[in-house]
């Protein structure tokens, strides 16, 4: 086993929900193993009320919840990834920066909560499926023996756990 912490970045274009949960969910689930992080192509500026809240009941820390622009993690100083998840179909289409470190590439499509209609109910029923979706995803990347794998390796890993049926 190795003591390597792995960085991943979660992208989705408004960051506001679903790449705010998938960071809240790695941060905490991965106990330090991972350090996760999240950012938008045309961000938002916000982060969803129902995001965060979710977000919190898993223990995440708030303060550290912001929306932000992806140009922050394509600079020199910028942590460098080990991973790139897109979790939004626009995202995935769009042309990424070029990241440090030539991390491995992956696509989660989950629908997207903020588009829920109906009332509150049928919103936070929305808002709790790509929670859970995200959540069963990050619990089989966690179960990845990414220390032993290459980058090609764990690519094709994450491809087959975003295209799990959903």
């Amino acid at each position: 086993m190795t003591d390597k912490t792995y960085h991943v970045l979660f992208l989705c274009t408004g960051n506001s929900a679903r790449s705010i949960m998938a960071e809240a969910i790695l941060n905490v689930l991965g106990h330090g193993r991972f350090k996760a992080y999240s950012a938008g192509s045309h961000p938002s500026g916000q982060v969803q009320p129902m995001a965060r809240e979710l977000a919190e009941a898993i223990g995440y820390d708030a303060g550290q919840m912001r929306s932000k622009n992806w140009d922050e993690f394509a600079v020199d100083g910028a942590p460098e990834m080990d991973i790139v998840i897109t979790v939004c179909d626009k995202a995935a289409g769009e042309a990424c920066p070029v990241w440090l470190g030539h991390p491995a590439l992956a696509h989660w499509g989950v629908p997207d909560p903020v588009t829920a209609t109906g009332d509150e109910e049928d919103r936070r029923r929305a808002y709790t499926a790509a929670f859970a979706t995200l959540r069963r995803r990050i619990e089989l990347l966690l179960s990845l023996p990414l220390h032993s794998l290459d980058r090609l390796a764990v690519q094709t890993k994450l491809g087959e756990i975003g295209g799990g049926g959903e």
